[in-house]
């Protein structure tokens, strides 16, 4: 039996505490009462597991430390903090009343959205498992992914309802509860279909710059400094353009390869998987 590190699963146990703890946290809330600082702390707490949920994957690579455990305590740890928070956020968030139509609608929208990355992670472990007889498969994986990543798609739906309830833009804020619900369960359910779907996201693993070292240091420095001034003052819009600007550019990319077709060498290495 493969000796298992100890380093790695700290970390998938620390990204675990962090869904557990929003899900706890906004339970002690009366629905509908979910204030703005509550989604902003649970938001940070889920960056920060989705942090955590990739440092653990590197750690274990450099240190040699990959085991079977590892691998699925880190995808029933994605399952909770990325599958489970966001749609219990949601439903706390809407202030709905109980045996309405539209609270019926949020929680499907909410279930769909679980169902849904849950079967994006059993597709994940299914193709892991295939990529070890397979190394092609193995290497494709690693440049693109089948279907959108759930710590992306708990960000873009948490990112979202943290905007509808900024109390600084009141163009969102003071929808009513109609209009936000609607929007916000087509979010939930467009995330969804996109988790199962068979289009192709990048990976940051398949982004190579061709730029002297220098420039590419300045730039990252640069970058980081509106990334940081954007998180400390303009959390709700920063979070929800940079998430959603990923799940809209890997969209985009997948609908110009699935219009241009089989045969066409348009984006070709984000040509949609076949159905198993």
């Amino acid at each position: 039996m493969k000796k298992i590190s100890i380093i790695p699963n700290i970390i998938t146990a620390f990204a675990l505490a962090c869904g557990l703890f929003v899900i706890f946290k906004v339970n002690m809330v009366e629905p509908g009462m979910g204030s703005y600082h509550v989604l902003q702390i649970s938001a940070y707490l889920l960056l920060l597991a989705a942090f955590a949920d990739w440092v653990d994957g590197a750690v274990a690579r450099l240190m040699h430390a990959e085991s079977d455990f590892g691998f699925l305590f880190d995808s029933l740890a994605d399952a909770v903090s990325f599958g489970v928070a966001p749609s219990v956020l949601l439903l706390k968030s809407l202030s709905l009343e109980q045996g309405t139509s539209l609270s019926f609608c949020a929680v499907i929208g909410a279930m769909l959205y679980s169902i849904c990355g849950i079967l994006r992670l059993v597709r994940f472990n299914v193709k892991e498992a295939q990529g070890k007889s397979d190394p092609q498969l193995a290497a494709s994986g690693k440049k693109h992914f089948t279907g959108l990543p759930i710590p992306a798609a708990a960000l873009g739906a948490v990112g979202i309802n943290l905007l509808f309830s900024d109390p600084r833009l009141t163009l969102f804020s003071d929808l009513g509860d109609l209009t936000k619900t609607i929007i916000l369960t087509s979010a939930m359910v467009i995330l969804g279909y996109l988790m199962v779907s068979r289009f192709k996201f990048p990976s940051s693993k398949a982004l190579h710059f061709r730029v002297p070292s220098f420039q590419l240091v300045f730039i990252t420095v640069v970058l980081a400094l509106f990334f940081l001034y954007g998180v400390l003052y303009f959390f709700s819009i920063t979070l929800t353009t940079l998430s959603w600007g990923y799940i809209i550019i890997g969209s985009v990319l997948a609908l110009i390869r699935f219009i241009a077709g089989k045969k066409s060498k348009t984006l070709e290495e984000f040509e949609p998987d076949d159905e198993e």
